[in-house]
């Protein structure tokens, strides 16, 4: 019998009815949309079209112009659209329909570090190339990269995914740190 939260079950744990690691690893790619939309995997209150998170991303394709329409409004645009790209191809490759296919866990977290890493490092680099251009001026820099907001919520999601314990854990340490302003 398969038991769990509707949105999170992986095809193949409905399919069978047998938990796997890869399991873990589907729900996860939920979360990471979860993360990004700031909207649960399974709205009742939204129109039909919108209602499951999966199908709702599948109408803003990673590498279209339109993907930045499925970003959390309450970032306020404080984040790198590149990196939130690489976030959501991370999550497309955990949402493989075939489990063989979808990345190990560890695979997952080492893709995230590295994204949190150039994304660290293109707000480095922005910041110092508008402080370089204000030098001399009372002018405040234009542009001061993701929010401190967004940083711990990604240095949280790579926290969280080292310890692959229970989703349901991970889940709501995901949600609790969604919710830090």
């Amino acid at each position: 019998m398969v038991v769990g939260t509707s949105g999170y079950a992986a095809p193949d744990y409905i399919q069978t009815g047998h938990l796997t690691a890869k399991s873990d690893v589907w729900s996860f790619g939920v979360v990471l949309y979860e993360i990004l939309t700031g909207r649960r995997s399974l709205e009742r209150n939204r129109p039909k079209m919108e209602q499951k998170l999966l199908e709702w991303v599948k109408q803003y394709p990673v590498d279209s112009k339109r993907f930045g329409l499925i970003m959390d409004p309450r970032l306020g645009k404080q984040y790198s659209l590149a990196a939130a790209r690489k976030v959501a191809k991370l999550a497309d490759h955990c949402l493989l329909k075939n489990a063989k296919d979808r990345p190990m866990m560890s695979q997952v977290v080492k893709s995230l570090k590295e994204i949190i890493q150039a994304s660290d490092e293109e707000s480095d680099k922005s910041f110092e190339e508008n402080e370089d251009d204000s030098v001399g001026s009372d002018k405040k820099p234009d542009h001061m990269g993701p929010s401190e907001s967004s940083k711990r919520r990604m240095a949280h999601l790579a926290k969280l995914s080292e310890h692959v314990g229970g989703i349901s854990r991970r889940k709501f340490m995901v949600m609790q740190r969604a919710k830090v302003p």
